[in-house]
């Protein structure tokens, strides 16, 4: 009977010794699997960071063409036109007072496709001339006749009336007001497309 005990103890150690190496290669592989995972994870570790290489040129001129016309600079202006005409008789005349607004200003929807351009974290904005943004710019509603004697023709209001628009913008679109229109067009826009294009830095061009 010892024969047979003593074989069955050696084989109970035996066991006993492949039990601790098999716990111990688990306990190494589980170490290094852990190892492996927490490198891996911080390696793929994602960035919640501002791309500055983004173009976002697109997103603002989209943004900015849906204002469509901004204007800058608005003058209000009134005309006295008088004319004459020789009779046989007597002279026939007609006096009438124009009044009218005239909006300097930006035609956003007709601006080149490059005016405003993106280069790394800067906005470069090259602001467009402004213009006379409507050419019917006489309130012919409060259009009124100061002074008239005999007959007119619609021809002939006609005429005045392009005389006291011709009169109209040689007085108002000046290169004085221009100017203004021109200086209040680029605060104006920086001021309104900074936050747009935040973070990135808007720079009017001259």
């Amino acid at each position: 009977m010892a024969g047979p005990i003593k074989f069955l103890g050696k084989l109970n150690s035996g066991m006993n010794r492949l039990t601790v190496y098999a716990v111990c290669i688990a306990v190494v592989a589980t170490i290094a699997a852990a190892a492996w995972l927490l490198h891996t994870v911080k390696a793929s570790r994602l960035t919640l960071g501002n791309d500055n290489s983004i173009d976002c040129t697109p997103t603002i001129i989209e943004r900015v063409r849906g204002i469509g016309q901004w204007e800058f600079l608005a003058i209000n202006d009134e005309e006295i036109i008088d004319t004459t005409r020789t009779g046989f008789f007597s002279d026939d005349e007609l006096v009438r007072i124009y009044y009218g607004t005239l909006r300097i200003g930006i035609d956003l929807r007709g601006c080149s496709a490059d005016w405003i351009r993106t280069e790394k974290d800067t906005v470069f904005v090259t602001v467009p001339e402004v213009q006379l943004l409507d050419y019917n710019f006489i309130d012919e509603a409060r259009t009124r006749s100061f002074f008239e004697t005999g007959k007119w023709s619609n021809a002939d209001r006609k005429a005045m009336y392009e005389k006291a628009r011709r009169s109209m913008l040689e007085r108002c679109m000046t290169k004085e007001n221009i100017d203004i229109a021109q200086t209040n067009a680029r605060e104006q826009l920086a001021r309104t497309l900074q936050p747009i294009a935040a973070p990135k830095v808007v720079k009017i061009l001259p």
